[in-house]
């Protein structure tokens, strides 16, 4: 059965071995050497091999006969083939040598189409490459001429358009390679020439800022002259108030910078993608300017030159921006101009209030506030807003105000301290009119009196008027252009007027009233003057109502305090008058040397020396008093009088004076008697009856009291409205009553044994004792 199978195998791998590839028989013949039947499979392999060398023989056998056949034929043929190669060989040689022009004529004219193809293909290579040079030598020559927006268009139509129809030659590989250095210096180039822009506006923006200025003032000039060209110049004027609104272009900015350079950066770099770049660096670099521009001179407040570089700078940057702002699309905006004038704004407001409290001088400020205005009208014509301007040049009016009070304080110091305090002599009607020009005087009693005369006040009056109409002035100066109602200025300018009568006129008078050395003679003529100033108050009101075109009786309109002030400081020279009076008084009273121990004296005795210098001094000083108020003159005798009564009482109650004897009291009543008699003489009319008596009552009183020893009328009608001695205190008469007790005892030792002396004695006790239970009642 294995046999069998073995076989079987053995007749598989001869027919794979038959049939299948050299190349894969490896696996075929390893399949014979696994098995155990190598020699048999050889056996076979070699019984196979004899069959088809057998196969093989009877095929050749087969074939051999037609073999020999064609080898035969083919040695009949071999004769006939060469003489075909000898005629092949000659037919060749004839055909080649009948060939060799055509063959030089064909190479000809494949070099002439070769060459006209190169030339077709030159021609179409120069037709693109030409345009590529000519344009690149344009640009050379855009760049050399420094046109560097043209030059910066020819670069983009020779990149897009130019240089990829050239192909690919080295000379366009170098133009490629060029163009991005091209780009960054043109924009370099651009670059730094707007840098030399900006350092150039920088330079002339005081002179830009100048020009428009200045423009502003001629076409306001021009509008003022001629009203009819208000409109056509663009303005609208309030001639009455000089206010001026600008609404044309000022020329100037264009014609001091050339502004090409932003113009052509702009356009550059818009065309290089990067115009906000370039927007940002612009308005960076604007705003690094403005901070310088906006910084002032740290000594600008001295001249009016430092302000007016200030404004002449802030007014060319602006001017630039705004002509910058209209002739560029986009480069800056309004909302960028406006924040830059609001920053500006702030900068120069703080600026100008911190340089301005510097000043003193009011020109200055005067000449400042005429700048400021100029210099709002200027910007406001370009569309700037500018009322905080005008509300800070009101706060600097405070500070006008005050400088004006400071100098006014000392020429009013001055024209007091330089005045006579006499009446003023005229001697011709041209002097009276002269003065009467100077100050409103309405006297016709005194225009009736022949010349020379001499009018009741001093110099100091009609000067003093004068200079209050010169503040009025200055207030005014300082009120035009402010853009202010008729109203709003005179109510400006009264409230000033009020602030120098009630401060700075009221100081200096009361300064002229208090200083020292002021006679009574003065003082009379300070109250006089003071006097025909007050009346010349509502003058003041109607000169500044004419100059103001304000109605003085306009409601809610300020009023003046001038007849306060002048009231106050005519109140002051009559208080200082009785207190000088009083003081000279006491001068003459430090004379008085009573002997309060001096006997009874006979009825020939006369008043004391120092009494009748007192009364003869009085009657020459009233006599000076004729051209005072009525009422002034009678205060002041009342209190001269009151004065020499109370310090005559004060020396009898004198703590000092321990001793009176009744010859004294005889003196004092002597010197009372004089005083009365100056009283009743009337040394200042407008007294009724006896009122000047009254002042020496209780004097009077105490002294008739004692002197007639009418002690038993005294205590028994004291406290009722009829009392003969109402007027004597029980103090006073007890106090001079223990006196008197005292020089008794200490002068007469003896008393004690003279029966009346006794009496008296004893009655002087029993007359203390009554007087000290009277106060005791009264007290209780």
């Amino acid at each position: 059965m294995a046999s069998v199978e073995t076989a079987a195998e053995h007749e598989r791998i001869l027919r794979e071995i038959e049939s299948t590839d050299t190349n894969c028989i490896g696996p075929t013949l390893r399949s014979v050497y696994d098995g155990h039947e190598h020699g048999l499979f050889m056996d076979k392999l070699d019984a196979r091999i004899r069959n088809h060398d057998r196969e093989i023989e009877k095929m050749c056998n087969h074939h051999f006969q037609g073999f020999v056949d064609s080898i035969t034929e083919l040695l009949k043929v071999r004769g006939e083939a060469q003489k075909l190669k000898s005629q092949v060989i000659d037919t060749n040689r004839h055909l080649q040598d009948d060939g060799k022009d055509l063959i030089g004529s064909m190479e000809e004219l494949q070099q002439c189409r070769v060459q006209q193809r190169n030339i077709a293909s030159t021609i179409d290579k120069l037709t693109h490459c030409l345009p590529v040079l000519e344009m690149y030598s344009r640009l050379q020559e855009q760049m050399k001429a420094k046109r560097y927006y043209p030059a910066l268009r020819t670069l983009e139509q020779l990149e897009r358009t130019c240089l990829p129809k050239a192909g690919q030659y080295r000379f366009c590989s170098i133009m490629s390679e060029n163009i991005p250095k091209l780009r960054t210096q043109i924009r370099d180039t651009a670059m730094t020439q707007l840098r030399d822009f900006l350092e150039s506006i920088r330079k002339h923006s005081d002179k830009i800022g100048e020009t428009a200025i200045k423009q502003v003032r001629e076409n306001f000039t021009v509008s003022l002259k001629t009203p009819s060209l208000i409109f056509s110049l663009g303005f609208q004027a309030n001639i009455k108030h000089r206010t001026c609104f600008v609404s044309l272009q000022v020329p100037g900015a264009p014609d001091l910078v050339d502004f090409s350079p932003v113009y052509r950066c702009l356009h550059i770099y818009t065309v290089l993608g990067l115009r906000d770049v370039f927007e940002n660096y612009y308005r960076k670099q604007r705003r690094k300017q403005a901070r310088l521009v906006l910084q002032p001179h740290s000594n600008m407040h001295e001249t009016l030159e430092g302000y007016r570089r200030y404004f002449n700078q802030i007014v060319g940057f602006f001017v630039v921006e705004d002509h910058v702002l209209h002739t560029t699309q986009g480069l800056v905006n309004r909302a960028y101009v406006e924040e830059l004038w609001e920053l500006a704004l702030s900068k120069i407001i703080a600026a100008l209030r911190t340089h301005s409290s510097y000043c003193d001088n009011p020109d200055l400020v005067l000449d400042l506030k005429n700048l400021i205005v100029l210099f709002a009208d200027t910007l406001q014509g370009y569309g700037f807003p500018v009322s905080q301007l005008f509300d800070m040049l009101l706060e600097m009016r405070e500070q006008y105000g005050e400088i004006l009070l400071k100098r006014w304080n000392i020429t009013f110091r001055q024209v007091l301290d330089q005045d006579n305090y006499s009446p003023i002599p005229v001697s011709t009607e041209q002097e009276y009119r002269h003065y009467t020009s100077q100050f409103p005087l309405q006297d016709p009693e005194l225009e009736k009196l022949p010349f020379p005369k001499k009018l009741p006040f001093s110099e100091f009056v009609p000067k003093v008027y004068c200079q209050l109409k010169e503040f009025i002035y200055a207030c005014l100066k300082y009120s035009e252009d402010l853009h202010l109602s008729s109203t709003e200025v005179d109510d400006m300018i009264r409230k000033s007027t009020n602030l120098l009568l009630t401060r700075t006129l009221s100081h200096c008078l009361q300064y002229a009233i208090k200083k020292k050395n002021v006679g009574l003679a003065e003082l009379v003529q300070v109250i006089i003057n003071t006097t025909h100033l007050e009346q010349s108050c509502h003058y003041l009101e109607e000169f500044i109502s004419n100059i103001t075109n304000v109605p003085p009786h306009t409601v809610n309109a300020t009023k003046l305090y001038g007849t306060s002030t002048f009231k106050d400081a005519r109140h002051s020279a009559e208080a200082e008058i009785y207190t000088s009076l009083n003081a000279k008084i006491d001068q003459f009273l430090q004379l008085a040397d009573y002997d309060w121990l001096v006997s009874a004296q006979g009825d020939n005795a006369e008043a004391s020396d120092y009494l009748i210098d007192l009364i003869a001094f009085l009657r020459s000083t009233f006599s000076v008093f004729t051209n005072l108020p009525g009422k002034v003159a009678q205060t002041a005798c009342m209190s001269a009088c009151k004065h020499i009564s109370t310090s005559l009482m004060q020396l009898l109650l004198d703590p000092e004076v321990r001793q009176i004897s009744m010859g004294a009291l005889h003196q004092l009543y002597i010197d009372i008697k004089e005083c009365e008699g100056f009283a009743r003489a009337g040394p200042v009319a407008g007294f009724q009856g006896d009122t000047l008596l009254l002042a020496f009552s209780d004097l009077r009183q105490l002294l008739d009291l004692f002197l007639q020893w009418d002690w038993s009328t005294y205590l028994a009608d004291y406290g009722k409205p009829t009392c003969k001695y109402l007027r004597v205190n029980p103090h006073t008469a007890l106090a001079l009553l223990e006196k008197m007790r005292e020089s008794n005892r200490k002068n007469n030792m003896f008393a004690q044994f003279r029966k009346t002396d006794r009496d008296r004695q004893k009655l002087m006790d029993t007359i203390i004792k009554q007087l000290r239970n009277l106060i005791a009642q009264h007290h209780a």
